[in-house]
Protein backbone atom coordinates (compact mmCIF):
# COMPACT_ATOMS: atom_id res chain seq x y z
CA UNK A 1 0.00 0.00 0.00
CA UNK A 2 1.57 2.79 -0.74
CA UNK A 3 -0.17 5.67 0.03
CA UNK A 4 -1.03 3.96 3.57
CA UNK A 5 1.15 5.69 5.45
CA UNK A 6 -0.15 9.58 3.94
CA UNK A 7 -3.73 8.47 4.95
CA UNK A 8 -2.87 6.70 8.31
CA UNK A 9 -0.58 9.80 8.78
CA UNK A 10 -3.95 12.20 8.32
CA UNK A 11 -6.45 10.08 10.16
CA UNK A 12 -3.74 10.05 13.62
CA UNK A 13 -3.81 14.03 12.74
CA UNK A 14 -7.52 14.16 13.06
CA UNK A 15 -8.82 11.25 15.33
CA UNK A 16 -5.68 11.71 17.70
CA UNK A 17 -5.67 8.05 18.68
CA UNK A 18 -4.48 4.95 16.47
CA UNK A 19 -7.39 2.78 16.87
CA UNK A 20 -9.29 4.88 14.89
CA UNK A 21 -6.91 6.18 12.60
CA UNK A 22 -6.25 2.62 11.83
CA UNK A 23 -10.05 2.05 11.35
CA UNK A 24 -9.84 5.13 9.02
CA UNK A 25 -7.35 4.49 6.67
CA UNK A 26 -9.28 0.61 6.09
CA UNK A 27 -12.83 2.75 5.19
CA UNK A 28 -10.87 5.46 2.81
CA UNK A 29 -9.32 2.94 0.91
CA UNK A 30 -12.60 1.21 0.84
CA UNK A 31 -14.28 4.43 -0.19
CA UNK A 32 -11.42 5.16 -2.64
CA UNK A 33 -11.89 2.12 -4.38
CA UNK A 34 -15.22 3.00 -5.29
CA UNK A 35 -14.35 6.12 -5.87
CA UNK A 36 -11.44 5.94 -8.37
CA UNK A 37 -14.29 4.46 -10.48
CA UNK A 38 -16.48 6.93 -10.89
CA UNK A 39 -13.97 10.15 -10.41
CA UNK A 40 -11.19 10.58 -13.39
CA UNK A 41 -7.99 11.55 -10.83
CA UNK A 42 -4.89 13.85 -12.50
CA UNK A 43 -3.04 14.42 -9.05
CA UNK A 44 -2.97 11.37 -7.02
CA UNK A 45 -1.51 12.69 -3.94
CA UNK A 46 -3.27 15.49 -3.41
CA UNK A 47 -6.59 13.51 -4.08
CA UNK A 48 -6.31 10.99 -1.60
CA UNK A 49 -5.12 13.19 1.28
CA UNK A 50 -8.67 15.57 0.42
CA UNK A 51 -10.42 12.48 0.36
CA UNK A 52 -8.34 11.35 3.73
CA UNK A 53 -9.70 14.97 5.15
CA UNK A 54 -12.82 14.98 4.31
CA UNK A 55 -13.70 11.56 5.59
CA UNK A 56 -11.64 12.05 9.37
CA UNK A 57 -14.09 15.78 9.83
CA UNK A 58 -16.83 13.85 8.70
CA UNK A 59 -16.88 10.98 11.16
CA UNK A 60 -15.60 13.53 13.72
CA UNK A 61 -18.34 15.87 13.18
CA UNK A 62 -20.60 12.06 12.90
CA UNK A 63 -19.76 10.93 16.36
CA UNK A 64 -20.21 14.44 17.93
CA UNK A 65 -23.75 14.34 16.75
CA UNK A 66 -24.07 11.16 17.98
CA UNK A 67 -22.50 12.08 21.42
CA UNK A 68 -24.52 15.12 21.62
CA UNK A 69 -28.15 12.83 20.51
CA UNK A 70 -26.47 10.50 23.66
CA UNK A 71 -26.49 13.47 26.01
CA UNK A 72 -29.59 14.95 24.94
CA UNK A 73 -31.08 11.56 25.40
CA UNK A 74 -30.18 10.99 29.08
CA UNK A 75 -31.40 14.52 30.09
CA UNK A 76 -34.35 13.63 29.32
CA UNK A 77 -34.87 10.17 30.74
CA UNK A 78 -33.01 11.20 33.59
CA UNK A 79 -36.08 13.86 34.90
CA UNK A 80 -38.61 13.53 31.79
CA UNK A 81 -41.35 16.22 32.06
CA UNK A 82 -44.38 15.09 30.16
CA UNK A 83 -47.79 14.38 31.59
CA UNK A 84 -47.03 14.09 35.49
CA UNK A 85 -44.60 16.67 36.55
CA UNK A 86 -40.99 15.08 36.84
CA UNK A 87 -40.80 10.91 36.25
CA UNK A 88 -37.18 10.16 37.89
CA UNK A 89 -35.73 7.29 35.99
CA UNK A 90 -35.05 3.91 38.01
CA UNK A 91 -37.89 4.97 40.73
CA UNK A 92 -41.40 4.16 41.33
CA UNK A 93 -43.93 6.72 40.60
CA UNK A 94 -45.32 7.92 44.25
CA UNK A 95 -49.32 6.84 45.20
CA UNK A 96 -50.06 10.74 45.37
CA UNK A 97 -48.18 11.34 42.30
CA UNK A 98 -50.54 8.66 40.63
CA UNK A 99 -53.40 9.98 42.36
CA UNK A 100 -52.43 13.52 41.18
CA UNK A 101 -52.61 12.44 37.49
CA UNK A 102 -55.42 10.44 37.95
CA UNK A 103 -57.62 13.90 38.96
CA UNK A 104 -56.15 16.11 36.84
CA UNK A 105 -56.64 13.49 33.69
CA UNK A 106 -60.66 13.80 34.74
CA UNK A 107 -60.24 17.37 34.51
CA UNK A 108 -59.75 17.36 30.88
CA UNK A 109 -62.25 17.83 28.15
CA UNK A 110 -63.53 14.12 26.73
CA UNK A 111 -61.46 13.85 23.98
CA UNK A 112 -58.38 14.97 25.14
CA UNK A 113 -58.64 12.71 28.19
CA UNK A 114 -59.55 9.59 25.81
CA UNK A 115 -56.83 10.15 23.34
CA UNK A 116 -54.17 11.06 26.47
CA UNK A 117 -55.11 7.51 28.29
CA UNK A 118 -54.97 5.91 24.68
CA UNK A 119 -51.70 7.14 23.71
CA UNK A 120 -49.78 7.71 26.75
CA UNK A 121 -51.77 5.09 29.46
CA UNK A 122 -52.57 2.23 27.25
CA UNK A 123 -49.55 3.22 24.30
CA UNK A 124 -51.56 3.01 20.82
CA UNK A 125 -50.27 4.67 17.71
CA UNK A 126 -51.89 8.17 16.62
CA UNK A 127 -52.96 5.42 14.35
CA UNK A 128 -54.77 3.43 16.55
CA UNK A 129 -55.84 6.11 18.76
CA UNK A 130 -57.55 7.48 15.42
CA UNK A 131 -59.06 3.65 14.61
CA UNK A 132 -60.67 3.49 18.27
CA UNK A 133 -62.22 7.02 18.59
CA UNK A 134 -63.56 7.36 15.01
CA UNK A 135 -61.44 10.80 15.38
CA UNK A 136 -58.70 11.75 12.25
CA UNK A 137 -55.34 11.56 13.15
CA UNK A 138 -54.95 15.30 12.79
CA UNK A 139 -57.60 15.68 15.32
CA UNK A 140 -56.19 12.82 17.88
CA UNK A 141 -52.58 14.47 17.74
CA UNK A 142 -54.32 17.85 18.52
CA UNK A 143 -56.08 16.44 21.57
CA UNK A 144 -52.91 14.73 22.71
CA UNK A 145 -51.00 17.75 22.68
CA UNK A 146 -53.61 19.81 24.02
CA UNK A 147 -54.09 17.54 27.04
CA UNK A 148 -50.85 17.27 27.59
CA UNK A 149 -50.27 20.97 27.64
CA UNK A 150 -53.52 20.97 29.87
CA UNK A 151 -52.37 18.03 32.16
CA UNK A 152 -48.69 20.14 32.30
CA UNK A 153 -50.79 23.47 33.74
CA UNK A 154 -53.35 21.17 35.89
CA UNK A 155 -50.28 19.69 37.85
CA UNK A 156 -48.12 22.84 38.24
CA UNK A 157 -51.65 24.72 40.00
CA UNK A 158 -51.50 21.69 42.32
CA UNK A 159 -48.01 21.96 43.17
CA UNK A 160 -47.78 25.78 44.02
Amino acid sequence: MRYSHLVYGVCLKYFKNEADAKDGVMNIFEHILDALKKHDVNNFDRWIYTVSKNHCLMEIRHKKMESNMHESYEKNTVTRVESKGELHLNSEPKTDDIEELDKAIEQLKEEQKICVELFYLKQKSYQEVAQITGYSQKMVKSYIQNGKRNLKNLLNNIHE
